[in-house]
């Protein structure tokens, strides 16, 4: 009998103490302490790059990976999603860039992280946007926890376009998923539920970093799944290739939940989602960010309810093979930047 992802997930817990407390024990570092400069630990990484229009930013992005403490060679893959800006240009010159790919028509972010994670050579895909800028320690990070049986989550402090950066670095609170004050009266996106008073919402610290959001479980607009979000994502490559990768059809019909349905994926398929508070960077907005959030909010319903509909279909695997056939033949029709 073929069971739906929905309930596919009510049987999936998040209990990750043992998890963190291993490393501890193995390491001597604390879960959500800096690794030691110049680490060398941990599992081969491959960081991938979706890039769409982000010629403002990218070469900053590029430096700051350049940048990185991580005593371990690691690899940059930028996938070009047909940028008609100086963004294929930054990735053929940069430096940091290991291999950049340029497709020829759009195909969306997701597609663009299912090339990158074809051609990858890690064990582990960290997924970075193109447009969110990491402190030194980050890559070290996510690099020496990482595991087989693991989507390491980071987060991000969007900064305005143009806007001074915070000499103390990017702040943990300034993401939604640690600090959040929905609107009253008002339906929520994801969930539908209407608040009547004010919440003081900390999904972090409420959940106990995620881990009372196991069987299916909700704080208010947010489950598991939602948790997942590729702005900095660490993920075993293995795991993302056996579930088909990012389903391609949300960047075909709008944005968002690409990465919202891989985490329920990868949590079907016995994931734990374990969150890093030291890794945090700067999401730098582009210079039209209220037009562009304008536009995204446009095609939400349409990604929404495709999500939806796929938690009704029974959990994806073994399709290894089809996504490598798939990439295969893309791959073929890209050009090679670096």
């Amino acid at each position: 009998m073929n069971v739906s992802l929905t309930k596919t997930l009510a049987h999936r817990g998040n209990d990750h103490a043992g998890h963190t407390r291993n490393f501890e024990r193995t390491t001597g570092i604390a879960w959500h302490a800096p690794v030691p400069s110049g680490w060398v630990g941990g599992r081969r990484l491959s960081v991938v790059l979706p890039a769409h229009n982000v010629g403002y930013c990218l070469t900053m992005v590029l430096d700051a990976l350049e940048a990185q403490t991580y005593g371990r060679r690691f690899e940059v893959i930028v996938v070009d999603d047909a940028s008609t800006d100086a963004t294929a240009k930054i990735i053929a010159t940069h430096p940091a860039v290991t291999t950049g790919l340029r497709l020829p028509t759009r195909h969306g972010a997701a597609t663009a992280r299912n090339l990158g994670t074809y051609i990858a050579q890690g064990e582990t895909v960290l997924y970075v946007d193109a447009d969110m800028l990491l402190p030194p320690t980050t890559v070290a990070d996510l690099a020496a926890r990482a595991t087989d049986h693991a989507v390491l989550t980071g987060f991000r402090h969007n900064l305005p376009h143009g806007a001074a950066w915070p000499d103390a670095g990017p702040d943990l609170t300034a993401d939604h998923r640690v600090t959040w004050r929905p609107p009253v009266n008002t339906s929520l996106l994801y969930s539908g539920i209407t608040l009547r008073e004010p919440v003081d919402g900390r999904p972090l610290e409420h959940t106990r970093d995620f881990r009372d959001l196991g069987h299916g479980r909700a704080y208010y607009d947010w489950d598991l799944q939602r948790m997942v979000v590729t702005a900095l994502l660490a993920v075993p490559r293995a795991a993302v290739l056996d579930v088909g990768g990012f389903d391609a059809e949300f960047g075909r019909i709008g944005w968002g939940m690409e990465d919202t349905y891989l985490g329920a994926c990868l949590i079907a398929a016995g994931l734990l989602v374990i969150p890093l508070r030291q890794a945090v960077g700067f999401h730098l907005d582009p210079p039209d960010a209220a037009e562009q959030w304008q536009h995204k909010l446009g095609t939400w319903p349409a990604t929404l309810a495709r999500y939806r509909a796929l938690l009704g279909e029974p959990a994806r695997s073994g399709r290894r093979a089809a996504l490598t056939a798939s990439m295969n033949s893309l791959l073929h029709s890209c050009e090679v930047l670096r």
